[in-house]
């Protein structure tokens, strides 16, 4: 069995967890071919992604001649593919946020994913995220590609459900996965009942890295870590309030920024406007070891996201024995345990969110390390990289066998434009 997996963006910095996932399924013995849609190399910084991108086909990469070449030939060797492919292409397209053109270049990818999957005689494609790498796996699908699934993570896919036509992917797919319990139930709002038994959830997980650190002592000094893209869901700017409040009661801490994002520019002048320069401090990018060195020098992690799936570093932190104060939404209370391994608060509130740090900041180490010990063991518990990855390779079997039986049911009389193509090997 060989999987093909495309993202729009891989490898790229905050998708450690597509690469670890990956691993796991190699380890499972099933050889995995890795493309992305465009490029992330000048942000990389941790050489395991630097090794992955030598491993990864970009389908950019062949330009504007090279795409219009594909969809050329593929439209004049397989012309009732073809039309199949562009009646959808215009279907979605003419209701999506980025339009038929966008859709037509979406249709073109898909006709070069069909050539390079049946050199690699790929069995199934499996995309990470609902968005524009689904639609392309959906229409290289319908030009006779292999059958395929996707990870929906959220929130972006939540956000605009129908903008992206959710709901025809997991119609179409032989599987779709969600990372949490609260992404299931938002999946089930946007498909039919007859198609709920697709849905499965398989975490994001950490692995040995983490999992067998040599657990250390949290420290005294008074450090709080935020690890996160600079963007407005991650509440950075809500965090800067908080620090603002408690620098102005002469408390002591430093607050580490680990990531860098659009909003950098914003948070820089929002430092210097608060006077926070001695508190707090931007890393820009950071690689996997830094984001590990950045925790255990850390009293805790702090998330207080406005809308998430559920974060990656949440798992890492407590798999460190590190304390998480996050926030009251998606995923996130399924892992986060308040009082056991740390502390919620209502997304938002700038007034918890003081209180809940400077708390922290003043607990006593050994209560600190006891709530570390507990979020060790959760994390193992439902977040091994290797479990889950386990979970992931016997829905690839299952969903290679589901395709096969769709095959059957369209041969015996379904509509054209609901057909789903056998994948070839």
């Amino acid at each position: 069995m060989t999987i093909a997996y495309l993202v729009n963006q891989y490898p790229k910095v905050s998708h450690s967890f597509i690469r670890r996932e990956i691993a796991g399924l190699e380890a499972c013995g099933i050889k995995v071919a890795r493309f992305a849609i465009r490029a992330c190399d000048s942000e990389l910084v941790d050489e395991a992604d630097k090794l992955e991108l030598e491993k990864t086909r970009v389908v950019l990469g062949l330009g504007i001649g090279g795409l219009l070449f594909g969809l050329i030939r593929v439209a004049l060797t397989k012309p009732v593919p073809f039309l199949r492919a562009l009646w959808l292409t215009f279907k979605i397209g003419l209701g999506s946020e980025r339009g038929i053109v966008n859709h037509l270049a979406y249709l073109a990818e898909a006709c070069i994913l069909l050539g390079w999957f049946s050199e690699l005689e790929i069995t199934q494609v499996h995309a990470h995220f609902g968005t524009n790498s689904t639609t392309v796996v959906m229409l290289c699908q319908v030009l006779g590609g292999p059958p395929y699934s996707f990870t929906v993570h959220g929130p972006e896919e939540f956000d605009k459900t129908q903008l992206i036509s959710l709901p025809e992917k997991i119609k179409r797919a032989a599987f779709v996965v969600a990372v949490s319990s609260f992404g299931k139930s938002q999946l089930y709002r946007w498909c039919k009942y007859e198609h709920w038994s697709k849905i499965h959830v398989v975490h994001c997980g950490v692995d040995e890295m983490f999992l067998t650190k040599t657990p250390t002592s949290v420290p005294n000094q008074p450090q709080l870590v935020c690890v996160g893209r600079l963007s407005e869901q991650k509440g950075h700017l809500l965090l800067l309030e908080a620090a603002r409040r408690l620098a102005g009661e002469g408390l002591a801490f430093k607050l580490v920024l680990a990531g860098d994002g659009e909003l950098r520019s914003q948070i820089e002048s929002m430092i210097a406007q608060f006077e926070l320069q001695d508190h707090i401090q931007i890393t820009g990018w950071v690689s996997n070891t830094e984001v590990q060195q950045l925790l255990l020098e850390s009293r805790a992690l702090v998330l207080p996201s406005f809308a998430e799936g559920l974060p990656v570093v949440i798992m890492e932190a407590l798999a460190l024995g590190r304390p998480v104060i996050s926030t009251y939404i998606a995923g996130i209370p399924e892992l986060v345990e308040p009082g056991t391994c740390g502390w919620l608060v209502p997304s938002g509130s700038v007034e918890a969110l003081t209180t809940v740090m400077r708390n922290v900041l003043q607990l006593p180490v050994a209560q600190l390390e006891q709530m570390g010990q507990a979020g060790v063991e959760r994390v193992a518990q439902q977040h091994h990289a290797a479990t889950e990855a386990s979970k992931l390779a016997a829905l690839f079997g299952s969903g290679s066998e589901l395709s096969l039986v769709e095959d059957r049911r369209q041969e015996a009389g379904g509509s054209p434009h609901e057909q789903i193509f056998t994948a070839r090997g």
